[in-house]
Protein backbone atom coordinates (compact mmCIF):
# COMPACT_ATOMS: atom_id res chain seq x y z
CA UNK A 1 0.00 0.00 0.00
CA UNK A 2 1.51 3.43 -0.97
CA UNK A 3 0.50 5.22 2.29
CA UNK A 4 2.09 8.48 1.73
CA UNK A 5 0.47 9.02 -1.57
CA UNK A 6 -3.36 8.15 -0.85
CA UNK A 7 -2.39 10.22 2.10
CA UNK A 8 -1.86 13.14 0.20
CA UNK A 9 -4.98 12.76 -1.57
CA UNK A 10 -7.18 12.66 1.33
CA UNK A 11 -5.51 15.47 2.86
CA UNK A 12 -6.08 17.70 -0.28
CA UNK A 13 -9.42 15.93 -0.44
CA UNK A 14 -10.05 16.76 2.94
CA UNK A 15 -8.84 20.38 2.82
CA UNK A 16 -10.64 21.37 -0.27
CA UNK A 17 -13.81 19.97 1.59
CA UNK A 18 -12.87 22.79 4.20
CA UNK A 19 -12.57 20.20 6.87
CA UNK A 20 -10.50 21.25 9.93
CA UNK A 21 -10.52 18.18 12.21
CA UNK A 22 -10.00 14.83 10.45
CA UNK A 23 -7.98 11.59 11.27
CA UNK A 24 -6.47 8.52 8.40
CA UNK A 25 -5.90 5.23 9.67
CA UNK A 26 -4.68 2.38 7.14
CA UNK A 27 -3.72 -1.19 7.70
CA UNK A 28 -1.67 -3.60 5.72
CA UNK A 29 -1.99 -7.63 6.65
CA UNK A 30 -0.28 -10.37 5.68
CA UNK A 31 -1.22 -13.85 6.97
CA UNK A 32 -0.43 -17.58 6.18
CA UNK A 33 -1.84 -21.12 7.67
CA UNK A 34 -1.86 -24.46 7.36
CA UNK A 35 -3.30 -27.54 8.75
CA UNK A 36 -2.74 -31.39 8.57
CA UNK A 37 -4.76 -34.22 8.22
CA UNK A 38 -2.89 -37.61 8.77
CA UNK A 39 0.34 -37.56 7.41
CA UNK A 40 -0.64 -34.60 4.60
CA UNK A 41 -1.23 -30.80 4.30
CA UNK A 42 -5.18 -30.87 4.50
CA UNK A 43 -5.83 -26.98 4.23
CA UNK A 44 -2.79 -23.22 3.14
CA UNK A 45 -4.19 -20.53 2.88
CA UNK A 46 -2.36 -17.15 2.46
CA UNK A 47 -3.06 -13.77 1.43
CA UNK A 48 -3.13 -9.98 2.10
CA UNK A 49 -5.62 -7.73 3.06
CA UNK A 50 -5.56 -4.02 4.25
CA UNK A 51 -7.34 -0.83 3.64
CA UNK A 52 -7.82 3.12 4.70
CA UNK A 53 -10.31 4.98 6.65
CA UNK A 54 -10.90 8.12 6.71
CA UNK A 55 -13.35 9.73 9.78
CA UNK A 56 -14.28 13.88 10.14
CA UNK A 57 -16.11 15.71 12.46
CA UNK A 58 -18.87 17.83 10.93
CA UNK A 59 -21.39 20.02 13.19
CA UNK A 60 -19.99 17.89 16.05
CA UNK A 61 -20.60 14.77 14.21
CA UNK A 62 -18.12 11.79 13.66
CA UNK A 63 -18.76 10.46 10.17
CA UNK A 64 -16.62 7.52 9.02
CA UNK A 65 -16.22 5.85 5.52
CA UNK A 66 -13.45 3.23 4.30
CA UNK A 67 -12.39 1.40 1.47
CA UNK A 68 -9.67 -0.89 -0.20
CA UNK A 69 -9.46 0.45 -3.27
CA UNK A 70 -6.84 2.88 -3.23
CA UNK A 71 -7.07 5.38 -6.27
CA UNK A 72 -6.97 9.34 -6.06
CA UNK A 73 -10.84 8.86 -6.82
CA UNK A 74 -11.66 6.90 -4.02
CA UNK A 75 -9.78 8.58 -1.98
CA UNK A 76 -11.63 12.29 -2.96
CA UNK A 77 -15.34 9.81 -2.42
CA UNK A 78 -14.15 8.53 1.20
CA UNK A 79 -14.08 12.40 2.08
CA UNK A 80 -17.76 12.85 0.47
CA UNK A 81 -18.85 9.71 2.22
CA UNK A 82 -17.69 10.76 5.47
CA UNK A 83 -19.29 13.91 5.47
CA UNK A 84 -22.72 12.32 4.13
CA UNK A 85 -21.92 10.13 7.08
CA UNK A 86 -21.81 12.61 9.82
CA UNK A 87 -24.74 14.07 9.05
CA UNK A 88 -26.55 10.93 9.51
CA UNK A 89 -25.05 10.50 13.36
CA UNK A 90 -27.92 10.70 15.93
CA UNK A 91 -25.94 9.98 19.10
CA UNK A 92 -25.21 13.65 21.26
CA UNK A 93 -21.95 12.05 22.49
CA UNK A 94 -18.83 14.17 22.25
CA UNK A 95 -16.44 13.67 19.77
CA UNK A 96 -12.53 13.83 19.37
CA UNK A 97 -9.75 14.39 16.88
CA UNK A 98 -6.36 13.36 19.64
CA UNK A 99 -3.92 16.12 18.63
CA UNK A 100 -1.27 13.96 20.30
CA UNK A 101 0.03 12.42 24.26
CA UNK A 102 3.06 13.95 25.54
CA UNK A 103 5.48 11.21 24.84
CA UNK A 104 4.71 7.43 23.44
CA UNK A 105 6.64 4.41 24.80
CA UNK A 106 8.72 2.20 22.93
CA UNK A 107 7.47 -1.21 22.44
CA UNK A 108 9.60 -3.82 23.62
CA UNK A 109 8.81 -6.47 20.87
CA UNK A 110 10.14 -6.89 17.64
CA UNK A 111 7.76 -8.02 15.14
CA UNK A 112 9.04 -11.27 13.68
CA UNK A 113 9.91 -11.74 9.87
CA UNK A 114 6.79 -13.70 8.23
CA UNK A 115 8.15 -17.38 8.23
CA UNK A 116 8.17 -18.36 4.89
CA UNK A 117 4.87 -20.84 3.35
CA UNK A 118 7.18 -23.99 3.57
CA UNK A 119 8.52 -23.37 7.08
CA UNK A 120 4.72 -23.53 8.26
CA UNK A 121 4.49 -26.20 6.56
CA UNK A 122 7.35 -28.21 7.73
CA UNK A 123 5.87 -27.20 11.32
CA UNK A 124 2.30 -28.47 10.97
CA UNK A 125 3.67 -31.64 9.60
CA UNK A 126 6.95 -32.57 11.98
CA UNK A 127 4.40 -31.93 14.91
CA UNK A 128 1.67 -34.30 13.10
CA UNK A 129 4.33 -37.16 12.89
CA UNK A 130 5.58 -36.64 16.40
CA UNK A 131 1.64 -36.22 18.13
CA UNK A 132 1.25 -40.00 16.17
CA UNK A 133 4.51 -40.97 17.60
CA UNK A 134 3.89 -39.84 21.14
CA UNK A 135 1.88 -43.04 21.90
CA UNK A 136 -0.06 -46.18 19.84
CA UNK A 137 -3.53 -45.24 20.81
CA UNK A 138 -3.35 -41.63 18.81
CA UNK A 139 -6.19 -42.04 16.26
CA UNK A 140 -7.59 -40.36 13.57
CA UNK A 141 -8.83 -36.37 13.85
CA UNK A 142 -5.95 -35.43 15.49
CA UNK A 143 -4.82 -32.23 13.65
CA UNK A 144 -1.81 -29.48 13.93
CA UNK A 145 -1.89 -26.59 12.64
CA UNK A 146 0.61 -23.75 12.27
CA UNK A 147 -0.06 -19.83 11.53
CA UNK A 148 1.52 -16.54 11.25
CA UNK A 149 0.43 -13.14 10.35
CA UNK A 150 2.51 -9.16 10.37
CA UNK A 151 0.40 -6.17 10.30
CA UNK A 152 1.32 -2.58 9.58
CA UNK A 153 -0.76 0.40 11.29
CA UNK A 154 -0.72 3.96 10.28
CA UNK A 155 -2.27 7.01 11.87
CA UNK A 156 -2.63 10.63 11.36
CA UNK A 157 -4.83 13.51 11.48
CA UNK A 158 -4.92 17.11 10.54
CA UNK A 159 -3.57 18.09 14.38
CA UNK A 160 -0.14 16.89 12.57
CA UNK A 161 -0.14 13.36 14.70
CA UNK A 162 1.72 10.85 12.77
CA UNK A 163 1.89 7.38 14.36
CA UNK A 164 2.76 3.78 12.81
CA UNK A 165 3.50 0.44 14.31
CA UNK A 166 4.65 -2.61 13.05
CA UNK A 167 3.44 -6.06 14.43
CA UNK A 168 3.08 -9.56 13.79
CA UNK A 169 3.36 -13.19 15.57
CA UNK A 170 3.84 -17.00 14.38
CA UNK A 171 2.49 -20.21 16.40
CA UNK A 172 0.94 -23.55 16.16
CA UNK A 173 -1.65 -25.48 17.17
CA UNK A 174 -2.07 -29.44 17.90
CA UNK A 175 -5.70 -31.09 18.96
CA UNK A 176 -4.42 -34.78 19.80
CA UNK A 177 -7.22 -37.56 19.80
CA UNK A 178 -6.46 -40.81 21.56
CA UNK A 179 -9.12 -43.23 21.27
CA UNK A 180 -9.04 -47.10 23.68
CA UNK A 181 -12.02 -49.04 22.68
CA UNK A 182 -15.22 -47.04 22.41
CA UNK A 183 -14.07 -44.05 24.27
CA UNK A 184 -11.99 -41.19 22.23
CA UNK A 185 -10.90 -38.46 24.08
CA UNK A 186 -8.85 -35.26 23.16
CA UNK A 187 -6.11 -32.83 23.93
CA UNK A 188 -5.00 -29.38 22.81
CA UNK A 189 -2.13 -27.51 22.61
CA UNK A 190 -1.21 -24.01 21.28
CA UNK A 191 1.62 -21.82 21.17
CA UNK A 192 3.02 -19.29 20.05
CA UNK A 193 6.89 -19.19 18.79
CA UNK A 194 9.25 -17.96 16.15
CA UNK A 195 11.48 -21.16 15.86
CA UNK A 196 10.54 -25.18 15.84
CA UNK A 197 12.26 -26.18 18.48
CA UNK A 198 9.56 -24.07 20.73
CA UNK A 199 7.05 -26.47 20.05
CA UNK A 200 9.30 -29.49 20.44
CA UNK A 201 7.51 -30.40 23.68
CA UNK A 202 3.73 -30.12 22.69
CA UNK A 203 2.84 -33.25 20.92
CA UNK A 204 3.73 -35.48 24.00
CA UNK A 205 2.02 -32.81 26.19
CA UNK A 206 -1.00 -32.40 23.96
CA UNK A 207 -1.20 -36.36 24.15
CA UNK A 208 -0.75 -37.03 27.87
CA UNK A 209 -3.38 -34.51 28.30
CA UNK A 210 -5.82 -36.61 26.24
CA UNK A 211 -4.59 -39.74 27.89
CA UNK A 212 -5.39 -38.52 31.25
CA UNK A 213 -9.24 -37.90 30.75
CA UNK A 214 -9.58 -41.85 29.35
CA UNK A 215 -12.09 -43.30 32.16
CA UNK A 216 -13.39 -40.07 33.37
CA UNK A 217 -16.16 -40.77 36.13
CA UNK A 218 -18.74 -38.75 37.24
CA UNK A 219 -19.09 -36.43 40.07
CA UNK A 220 -21.45 -35.32 42.57
CA UNK A 221 -23.49 -32.40 42.67
CA UNK A 222 -22.49 -29.79 45.43
CA UNK A 223 -19.97 -27.44 46.79
CA UNK A 224 -16.48 -28.09 45.83
CA UNK A 225 -12.85 -25.97 46.57
CA UNK A 226 -11.58 -25.65 42.87
CA UNK A 227 -8.30 -24.85 41.27
CA UNK A 228 -9.03 -23.45 37.93
CA UNK A 229 -6.57 -24.40 35.95
CA UNK A 230 -5.13 -20.70 34.08
CA UNK A 231 -6.12 -21.32 30.88
CA UNK A 232 -9.84 -21.50 31.67
CA UNK A 233 -9.50 -18.64 33.50
CA UNK A 234 -8.32 -16.37 31.63
CA UNK A 235 -11.18 -17.36 29.58
CA UNK A 236 -13.40 -16.19 31.94
CA UNK A 237 -11.83 -13.05 32.15
CA UNK A 238 -12.28 -12.87 28.53
CA UNK A 239 -16.22 -13.30 28.94
CA UNK A 240 -16.62 -11.12 31.87
CA UNK A 241 -13.78 -8.01 31.15
CA UNK A 242 -16.69 -5.83 29.52
CA UNK A 243 -17.94 -5.42 33.27
CA UNK A 244 -14.77 -2.85 33.06
CA UNK A 245 -15.09 -1.12 30.11
CA UNK A 246 -16.51 2.53 30.92
CA UNK A 247 -19.15 2.48 28.48
CA UNK A 248 -21.00 -0.77 29.77
CA UNK A 249 -20.96 1.22 33.07
CA UNK A 250 -22.42 4.33 31.62
CA UNK A 251 -24.96 2.72 29.22
CA UNK A 252 -25.88 0.86 33.07
CA UNK A 253 -24.91 -2.64 31.80
CA UNK A 254 -22.32 -3.70 34.27
CA UNK A 255 -22.28 -4.29 38.08
CA UNK A 256 -19.14 -1.98 38.75
CA UNK A 257 -20.65 1.36 37.92
CA UNK A 258 -19.98 4.08 40.54
CA UNK A 259 -17.49 1.23 42.73
CA UNK A 260 -14.75 2.78 41.79
CA UNK A 261 -11.85 2.07 45.24
CA UNK A 262 -14.28 -0.72 46.61
CA UNK A 263 -13.25 -4.09 47.49
CA UNK A 264 -15.10 -6.11 44.56
CA UNK A 265 -12.40 -8.93 44.99
CA UNK A 266 -9.98 -11.14 47.52
CA UNK A 267 -7.13 -9.22 48.64
CA UNK A 268 -5.16 -11.27 46.80
CA UNK A 269 -6.50 -10.75 43.20
CA UNK A 270 -4.73 -8.18 41.20
CA UNK A 271 -6.02 -8.02 37.09
CA UNK A 272 -3.66 -5.87 34.82
CA UNK A 273 -3.59 -4.13 31.42
CA UNK A 274 -0.51 -3.58 29.86
CA UNK A 275 0.21 -2.95 25.89
CA UNK A 276 3.69 -3.94 26.40
CA UNK A 277 4.12 -7.18 28.48
CA UNK A 278 6.97 -9.18 27.51
CA UNK A 279 5.42 -12.11 27.05
CA UNK A 280 3.09 -10.97 24.19
CA UNK A 281 4.20 -10.32 20.56
CA UNK A 282 1.34 -8.03 19.70
CA UNK A 283 1.94 -4.61 21.09
CA UNK A 284 1.32 -1.15 20.85
CA UNK A 285 2.29 2.26 21.79
CA UNK A 286 -1.18 4.00 20.87
CA UNK A 287 -4.20 3.40 20.40
CA UNK A 288 -6.96 3.52 17.70
CA UNK A 289 -7.50 7.33 18.32
CA UNK A 290 -3.67 7.93 18.76
CA UNK A 291 -3.19 7.87 22.98
CA UNK A 292 -0.50 6.77 24.15
CA UNK A 293 -1.08 3.61 26.20
CA UNK A 294 0.48 2.59 29.57
CA UNK A 295 0.12 -0.49 31.90
CA UNK A 296 -2.69 -0.33 34.40
CA UNK A 297 -4.23 -2.06 37.25
CA UNK A 298 -7.74 -2.36 37.46
CA UNK A 299 -7.96 -4.82 40.25
CA UNK A 300 -5.40 -4.04 42.79
CA UNK A 301 -5.40 -5.96 45.88
CA UNK A 302 -8.95 -7.12 45.54
CA UNK A 303 -9.81 -3.10 44.91
CA UNK A 304 -11.48 -1.55 41.60
CA UNK A 305 -9.02 0.85 40.44
CA UNK A 306 -10.16 2.17 36.76
CA UNK A 307 -12.50 1.40 34.31
CA UNK A 308 -11.01 0.80 31.08
CA UNK A 309 -11.65 4.37 28.56
CA UNK A 310 -11.48 6.31 24.88
CA UNK A 311 -11.83 9.62 24.43
CA UNK A 312 -15.67 9.90 24.55
CA UNK A 313 -16.14 7.97 27.68
CA UNK A 314 -13.51 9.35 29.02
CA UNK A 315 -15.05 12.94 28.61
CA UNK A 316 -18.17 11.91 30.29
CA UNK A 317 -16.49 10.63 33.33
CA UNK A 318 -14.30 14.04 33.79
CA UNK A 319 -11.03 11.87 33.43
CA UNK A 320 -8.21 11.17 30.87
CA UNK A 321 -8.61 8.13 28.02
CA UNK A 322 -6.92 5.09 29.36
CA UNK A 323 -5.56 4.60 25.65
CA UNK A 324 -7.82 1.49 25.37
CA UNK A 325 -9.76 2.80 22.16
CA UNK A 326 -9.17 0.05 19.79
CA UNK A 327 -9.64 -0.42 16.61
CA UNK A 328 -10.38 -4.35 15.11
CA UNK A 329 -8.87 -3.38 11.41
CA UNK A 330 -8.94 0.10 9.03
CA UNK A 331 -13.09 -0.58 8.52
CA UNK A 332 -14.00 -0.32 12.40
CA UNK A 333 -15.01 2.46 13.81
CA UNK A 334 -13.26 2.83 17.37
CA UNK A 335 -14.34 0.36 20.62
CA UNK A 336 -13.21 -0.36 23.93
CA UNK A 337 -10.91 -2.91 24.51
CA UNK A 338 -7.97 -4.13 26.79
CA UNK A 339 -4.59 -5.38 25.71
CA UNK A 340 -3.25 -8.04 27.62
CA UNK A 341 -5.53 -8.66 30.55
CA UNK A 342 -3.78 -10.77 32.80
CA UNK A 343 -4.81 -12.24 36.63
CA UNK A 344 -1.40 -12.03 38.35
CA UNK A 345 0.62 -14.61 39.89
CA UNK A 346 0.28 -15.20 43.11
CA UNK A 347 3.11 -17.32 45.31
CA UNK A 348 1.95 -21.31 45.15
CA UNK A 349 2.70 -23.89 42.82
CA UNK A 350 0.49 -26.09 41.65
CA UNK A 351 0.85 -28.76 43.23
CA UNK A 352 0.72 -26.62 46.72
CA UNK A 353 -3.01 -25.17 45.42
CA UNK A 354 -3.84 -28.86 45.44
CA UNK A 355 -2.23 -29.71 48.77
CA UNK A 356 -4.29 -26.84 50.43
CA UNK A 357 -7.16 -27.88 48.60
CA UNK A 358 -7.35 -31.05 50.50
CA UNK A 359 -10.21 -32.84 48.77
CA UNK A 360 -12.19 -31.13 45.58
CA UNK A 361 -11.54 -30.43 41.57
CA UNK A 362 -9.03 -29.45 39.18
CA UNK A 363 -10.80 -27.33 36.26
CA UNK A 364 -9.30 -27.98 32.81
CA UNK A 365 -11.92 -27.51 30.56
CA UNK A 366 -14.85 -25.03 30.32
CA UNK A 367 -17.33 -25.46 27.52
CA UNK A 368 -19.28 -23.03 25.77
CA UNK A 369 -18.03 -20.21 27.45
CA UNK A 370 -19.54 -17.33 25.56
CA UNK A 371 -22.97 -19.07 25.39
CA UNK A 372 -22.76 -19.77 29.11
CA UNK A 373 -21.69 -16.24 30.46
CA UNK A 374 -23.58 -13.14 30.90
CA UNK A 375 -21.29 -10.62 31.36
CA UNK A 376 -24.13 -7.64 32.09
CA UNK A 377 -25.84 -10.02 35.45
CA UNK A 378 -22.22 -11.72 36.24
CA UNK A 379 -24.00 -14.66 36.25
CA UNK A 380 -22.48 -18.26 34.58
CA UNK A 381 -23.64 -21.62 33.65
CA UNK A 382 -20.91 -24.08 31.88
CA UNK A 383 -19.96 -27.54 31.28
CA UNK A 384 -16.67 -28.73 32.58
CA UNK A 385 -14.56 -30.77 33.17
CA UNK A 386 -11.31 -31.71 35.06
CA UNK A 387 -10.00 -34.02 37.78
CA UNK A 388 -10.84 -34.77 41.29
CA UNK A 389 -8.40 -33.75 43.99
CA UNK A 390 -8.17 -36.53 47.08
CA UNK A 391 -5.96 -36.03 49.63
CA UNK A 392 -4.22 -32.61 47.73
CA UNK A 393 -3.05 -35.04 44.81
CA UNK A 394 -4.80 -35.37 41.09
CA UNK A 395 -7.12 -38.22 41.33
CA UNK A 396 -9.18 -39.79 37.96
CA UNK A 397 -10.70 -37.73 35.45
CA UNK A 398 -13.84 -36.70 36.13
CA UNK A 399 -16.17 -35.39 33.30
CA UNK A 400 -19.64 -33.84 32.39
CA UNK A 401 -20.74 -31.32 35.51
CA UNK A 402 -21.49 -27.55 35.01
CA UNK A 403 -20.43 -25.10 37.39
CA UNK A 404 -22.41 -22.16 37.85
CA UNK A 405 -21.96 -18.69 39.98
CA UNK A 406 -21.51 -15.23 39.42
CA UNK A 407 -18.33 -13.82 38.00
CA UNK A 408 -17.70 -11.13 40.74
CA UNK A 409 -18.25 -13.68 44.37
CA UNK A 410 -15.80 -15.96 42.12
CA UNK A 411 -13.63 -13.35 42.40
CA UNK A 412 -14.48 -12.70 46.17
CA UNK A 413 -13.97 -16.21 47.15
CA UNK A 414 -10.07 -17.03 45.25
CA UNK A 415 -8.37 -17.84 48.31
CA UNK A 416 -4.55 -18.44 46.63
CA UNK A 417 -3.20 -18.07 43.48
CA UNK A 418 -0.51 -19.63 41.26
CA UNK A 419 3.26 -19.11 40.78
CA UNK A 420 2.56 -19.51 36.93
CA UNK A 421 0.74 -17.28 34.44
CA UNK A 422 -1.36 -18.80 30.89
CA UNK A 423 -1.15 -16.87 28.17
CA UNK A 424 -2.92 -17.20 25.18
CA UNK A 425 -2.98 -15.86 21.51
CA UNK A 426 -3.37 -12.66 20.53
CA UNK A 427 -6.78 -11.66 18.83
CA UNK A 428 -5.66 -8.40 17.17
CA UNK A 429 -4.23 -5.95 19.80
CA UNK A 430 -6.06 -7.81 22.70
CA UNK A 431 -5.07 -10.89 24.77
CA UNK A 432 -6.14 -12.34 28.31
CA UNK A 433 -3.67 -14.41 30.44
CA UNK A 434 -3.80 -16.17 33.85
CA UNK A 435 -2.61 -17.86 36.68
CA UNK A 436 -4.42 -21.09 38.44
CA UNK A 437 -6.68 -19.92 41.09
CA UNK A 438 -7.96 -22.03 43.66
CA UNK A 439 -11.53 -20.82 44.73
CA UNK A 440 -13.33 -22.04 47.62
CA UNK A 441 -17.53 -23.41 47.43
CA UNK A 442 -18.32 -23.95 43.57
CA UNK A 443 -21.83 -24.83 42.98
CA UNK A 444 -21.14 -28.16 40.79
CA UNK A 445 -24.32 -29.89 38.99
CA UNK A 446 -22.67 -33.57 38.98
CA UNK A 447 -24.89 -37.28 38.39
Amino acid sequence: MNFEQMKEYLIAAAKAAGLTEYEIYATSTSEVSTETYKDEISSFSSGESGGISFRCIVDGKMGYASGELLTREEMEALVDRAIDNAKNIETDDEVFIFPGSESYEAVNAKAPEMPEAATLKNWALDLQAKTYAAHPSVSDGTQTAAIAFESNIMLCNSHGLELSNHVGSSGVYISAVVKEGDEAVSGFKLKSGRHAEEFAHLPAEAVEEARGKLGATTVESGKYDCVIAGDEMRSLLSAFWSMFSAKMVQHGMSLLGGRIGEKIASDIVNVTDDPRRPECDIQTSFDGEGVATYRKSIIENGELRTYLYDLTTAKKDGVASTGNGQRGSYASSVSIAPYCCCLEAGDKSLDELFATIGDGLYITELKGIHAGANAVTGDFSLESAGFRIRDGKIAEAVKTFTIAGNFLELLKSVDAIGNEIRFGFSGGFTSFASADVLVRGISVAGK
